[in-house]
C-alpha cells in the first residue's frame, strides 16, 4: 500500500537539497523579499487524510491561483454567459500579453491569464462596491478550506496597484472594447486585492478539495459547483493553468494545476487528492521551479497523473 505520508516527507527532504531554485518575482516588492528556499507540501487525501512537510502552514501570497476561486464565483454568478466575454483556449503568450487582445477584440483567450481574470473580476464586482466584491471572494476562500484566519495582504495588494502598469493597460484595452462594465480602477482594485490572499499550503489544498470530489466540500457537505462545472474548471486548470507553460506542466505532471507568481500551485488528482505546493522562485515561464518538481515526484511514486490507466 502506498504511504503518502512518506512519500510526501521524501519529497520535501529532496527539494531542501536542490539548488537549482529558480528566480523570485521582484517586479512585486514584498514577493522579493521571500526566502527562495521556503518550501512546503501539502497533500489532503480524498478520505480527508492530511499529509504536510516543510513550511506547509506558512501563509504566502497566492497570486493568480486565487483566480480558480474568482472563476468559480462568476459562474456562479453568470454560468455559461461568461463565455460571451473570455475564452476557453490557451494563450500560447505571457500571461500579462497584450498583443492578443487587439486581434481578437477585447475578448481574452481564458479566464487564468491577466486580461481574463480582469474580466471574471469585473463579473465579480457587478452589484458590489469594490471593497464588498473582494470581502465576497475571501468568504468564499474562507468557506471552502474551513478557516477564518485566510486574509488579504494589504502591503502586497498596495504594491500591485503601484507597480500594475501593464494590467492597467490591459483593463482599459478591454473597456474600449466594452468587455469591462465598471470603472478600470475599481475593477483593477478587485483583482490586485484578490491576487493579494495569503494562504498557507494546508488551507490552499483544503479550498481547493471541491475540485478533487466532484464540485462537492466536505468540511460542509455541501455542494460547491456542480459535477460538470467542476470538471470544466479542473479541464481549464490543465489546459491554461501555467500560462505558455502549461503544456510542459501538463507533460510533466499531468495534473489539473493553477500556479502563481508567489511560487503557490493548487494542484487536483481527481478522486484522489487536492494538493498545494509553494516555492517562490519561478523559472522562465513565471511558475514555481521546486513546486513543479515536486509535483513530478508526488505523481512518479502515486500514479495520480490523469494519463495513468486507471488502478
Amino acid at each position: 500500500m502506498t504511504d503518502i505520508g512518506e512519500i510526501v516527507r521524501d519529497i520535501a527532504e529532496e527539494m531542501a537539497s536542490r539548488t537549482d531554485r529558480g528566480r523570485v518575482a521582484d517586479y512585486i516588492a514584498p514577493l522579493a523579499e521571500v526566502d527562495p528556499m521556503r518550501f512546503g507540501l501539502a497533500v489532503i487525501e480524498a478520505d480527508g487524510t492530511c499529509h504536510l512537510a516543510g513550511d506547509a502552514e506558512a501563509p504566502f501570497s497566492i497570486q493568480s491561483v486565487s483566480k480558480v476561486f474568482a472563476l468559480t464565483l462568476a459562474l456562479g454568478k453568470v454560468g455559461d454567459a461568461l463565455w460571451h466575454r473570455v475564452g476557453r483556449e490557451p494563450s500560447g503568450s505571457a500571461f500579462n500579453s497584450i498583443v492578443q487582445l487587439e486581434t481578437e477584440s477585447g475578448i481574452p483567450r481564458n479566464p487564468f491569464i491577466n486580461a481574463g481574470a480582469i474580466v471574471v473580476s469585473d463579473i465579480v464586482l457587478a452589484g458590489h462596491q469594490p471593497r464588498e466584491a473582494v470581502g465576497e471572494i475571501l468568504r468564499f476562500a474562507r468557506a471552502l478550506a474551513g478557516e477564518d484566519a485566510i486574509f488579504v495582504d494589504e502591503r502586497v495588494a498596495r504594491a500591485e496597484q503601484e507597480t500594475g502598469f501593464r494590467n492597467a493597460a490591459l483593463a482599459n484595452y478591454m473597456r474600449a472594447f466594452g468587455n469591462l462594465k465598471h470603472p478600470v480602477e475599481q475593477t483593477l482594485g478587485v483583482y490586485f486585492h484578490q491576487c493579494a490572499i495569503a494562504m498557507s499550503c494546508r488551507q490552499l489544498a483544503l479550498a481547493g478539495r471541491y475540485l478533487m470530489l466532484g464540485g462537492r466540500n466536505p468540511g460542509t457537505g455541501r455542494s460547491v459547483v456542480s459535477a460538470a462545472r467542476a470538471r470544466r474548471i479542473n479541464a481549464l486548470m490543465m489546459t491554461c493553468g501555467h500560462y505558455d507553460g502549461s503544456g510542459e506542466f501538463a507533460y510533466r505532471v499531468g495534473l489539473s494545476g493553477k500556479s502563481g507568481v508567489g511560487g503557490g500551485i493548487l494542484a487536483v488528482a481527481p478522486g484522489r487528492a487536492s494538493i498545494a505546493v509553494w516555492s517562490p522562485g519561478l523559472n522562465e515561464r513565471g511558475n514555481s521551479q521546486i513546486g513543479t518538481l515536486a509535483l513530478e515526484r508526488l505523481v512518479q511514486r502515486t500514479g495520480w497523473s490523469v494519463f495513468e490507466p486507471n488502478p
